[in-house]
């Protein structure tokens, strides 16, 4: 990207002004060097966010930003209904809720080196992952509607987990709002066999140890030490969120004009929040939000399944559940005014500071974790929120390492199976039941993790805590 299109006023903090259409400016967090590697587009992507009714402060893009469907992935953008602010379902992303829950296991790194090979495989048995991939639920009408109404307390109501996990996800496990019946038959019909998989893509459960900390203080009260077994899961709303997404971007784009707005790009549909295919999408999207934790919440439930069966003394307890697709309604200070704003995070984690009251309070005095996702062969990496992210991007922060390079360009580049094999060497193993697909997110078609986290620890978005290695990868 050309540095000369912005004012650096940081070494992470690079603006645009606004010109043309722009409402309010637009901002990039990164170092130089992720900047510079950036993709054009996202500098397009970013500037019609900052284009769009009812925009406050200015549209952000977090390190690990990249070219997205209308608003980049890694994009923020805060909207107010009373000044016509909209809703976008492109600002929201097609996988709702998409997000990171990590566990913890009780279990050190040599307690599952002498059972890798028949946890990996009871692992890859017990949770479905792939393109189209079914489980063992299935979802009659009344607990299709019970599911989105409850999201991961209806889960746990069903036996998939305890009420202690629901103290430790965003909302609780359970988005207020949400409308059933907003969701479309095919959007249900897709979803009747799917919950409790991992689905394709990025998708991934991953087995890993704790191989530094970066403060001891934060690290302490999250429970994270050097040499600990850890679990996180990344998946989202599966073929439901997809299907929201679908229609009501098509319905957005095509009842735009007729709201008086203009749209740059036609992937950044949207339409006023306060109209009725704006409130229609939101109670459809707050039931993909349930989805997802509901899914998120069985997967954990099957993952303890597996882990009992090959190491009974494993305990697992939840760390933290987060989400990356969302719109949330927030109250934020602009200007010294608190506000009521509609937040959206696409590839972005909300990333709370010490204090705020929304954080479970077993984490509240040091910030609410914030989780960033590998690449298998990569590290993973636990931030914390800090009280500065709020006046850096609405308490916002990178939720990955972020892609350099588009699926199409990977899977000409690796094989999946000398992936697998070069992965092994380093002792990770991988099941996957896709080897395009392992060549797809070969660990270097990302960004570099560490310069990202770096960028975001240093622009003030989240603070870094400790890094986490794969072991065992159950690949989507």
């Amino acid at each position: 990207m050309d540095l000369g299109l912005f004012t650096q006023h940081s070494d992470t903090r690079w603006e645009i002004a606004a010109h043309g259409n722009m409402r309010v400016p637009a901002v990039i967090y990164a170092d130089e060097p992720l900047i510079g590697d950036m993709d054009h587009k996202v500098y397009e992507q970013i500037c019609n966010v900052a284009t769009l009714p009812g925009i406050v402060q200015s549209a952000y893009a977090m390190p690990d930003a990249h070219w997205g469907y209308g608003f980049p992935i890694g994009g923020v953008a805060a909207f107010d209904p009373e000044q016509g602010g909209i809703i976008s379902g492109g600002g929201v992303g097609f996988d709702i809720s998409c997000g990171v829950r990590t566990l913890h296991t009780g279990l050190r790194r040599e307690d599952i080196l002498a059972h890798q090979q028949t946890l990996a495989h009871e692992l890859s048995r017990a949770i479905p992952a792939g393109l189209g991939s079914t489980g063992r639920i299935h979802l009659n009408h009344s607990g299709m509607k019970a599911m989105l109404e409850g999201g991961a307390q209806w889960a746990v109501e069903q036996g998939f987990g305890v009420a202690e996990d629901l103290q430790r996800v965003e909302e609780q496990g359970c988005m207020a709002g949400a409308e059933p019946q907003q969701v479309s038959d095919k959007a249900r019909q897709r979803q009747v066999d799917e919950m409790g998989t991992l689905g394709s893509g990025n998708h991934y459960l991953e087995i890993q140890h704790v191989t530094a900390v970066y403060d001891e203080d934060i690290a302490d009260v999250y429970g994270v030490h050097v040499g600990d077994v850890m679990v996180s899961i990344h998946c989202g709303s599966r073929g439901l969120g997809h299907q929201i997404g679908t229609e009501f971007l098509k319905e957005m784009a095509m009842s735009a004009a007729g709201y008086g707005i203009h749209l740059p790009d036609r992937e950044l549909a949207c339409a006023p929040i306060l109209s009725d295919i704006g409130q229609r999408y939101l109670g459809a999207m707050r039931a993909g939000i349930n989805c997802a934790l509901a899914n998120r919440q069985i997967i954990t439930h099957l993952t303890r399944q597996a882990f009992a069966s090959v190491i009974p003394k494993a305990d697992l307890h939840l760390l933290y559940d987060v989400s990356h697709n969302t719109c949330k309604v927030e109250e934020h200070e602009v200007e010294g005014k608190k506000r009521q704003l509609f937040i959206h995070r696409k590839g972005a984690t909300r990333a709370y500071g010490p204090g705020h009251p929304d954080i479970p309070q077993a984490l509240r005095a040091v910030g609410q974790p914030v989780l960033i996702g590998g690449s298998m062969g990569t590290g993973s990496y636990i931030l914390a929120g800090t009280v500065e992210s709020e006046k850096q991007a609405f308490s916002s922060a990178c939720h990955g390492a972020g892609r350099a390079m588009s699926r199409h360009q990977a899977k000409r580049q690796w094989r999946g199976r000398e992936l697998v094999d070069e992965l092994a060497t380093r002792g990770i193993i991988i099941k996957s039941p896709s080897l395009r697909g392992v060549a797809e997110e070969a660990p270097d078609a990302y960004k570099d993790v560490a310069a990202v986290v770096d960028a975001a620890d240093k622009a003030g978005l989240a603070h870094k805590v400790a890094r986490l290695e794969p072991l065992i990868v159950i690949k989507g």
